[in-house]
């Protein structure tokens, strides 16, 4: 077995599951992936050991994505498809707990990528700010801001999907 083939089979599946995230559609996810690993075959001569080697190789990927992500056309969100109804006196909290998490992942694919980017490495990903904004290629404060703005784009979208009051007619 090469040396990079090992990468592979070591990374192959985070890199396909953090793409996933960004398109949620795994065939989409897979070639995202796969062409990530490519990217970052060519690239291993440039990799200078100044920061972890996972930490590059999810920049790379996440720079292959964004690349992949930005010639896509933008997610059209019809609300009457995703909106939930008020009430669901008869259905299991798991199902409608499921039913927000889809509407919340689709909302977050409408946000600008600069926003979506750090929502998906921070809250679904899982990575720290710091770590974040190293893969992003960012200061720590610019995920920051990022994440705090995207926050608030949620806020706007997420009543309307959710078919919820907004925030002030619940006497905030």
């Amino acid at each position: 077995m090469s040396a990079f083939e090992a990468i592979v089979r070591r990374w192959q599946t985070r890199l396909i599951e953090l793409a996933y995230r960004f398109c949620y559609d795994h065939s989409l996810a897979e070639e995202m992936a796969q062409d990530a690993f490519v990217r970052a075959f060519r690239a291993l001569r440039k990799w200078r050991g100044e920061s972890t080697f996972s930490t590059w190789l999810h920049a790379v990927a996440l720079n292959t994505y964004r690349s992949t992500c930005r010639r896509m056309p933008p997610v059209a969100l019809p609300l009457d498809s995703v909106a939930l109804s008020g009430a669901l006196p008869d259905v299991a909290t798991s199902v409608e707990r499921t039913s927000r998490e889809r509407a919340i992942r689709r909302a977050v694919l409408t946000l600008p990528w600069i926003y979506r980017e750090a929502v998906v490495l921070y809250y679904f990903h899982g990575s720290a700010v710091e770590a974040a904004a190293a893969t992003i290629g960012v200061p720590i404060g610019t995920v920051k801001a990022r994440l705090s703005r995207a926050r608030a784009i949620l806020r706007e979208k997420l009543p309307v999907i959710l078919d919820e009051p907004e925030p002030e007619a619940q006497g905030r």
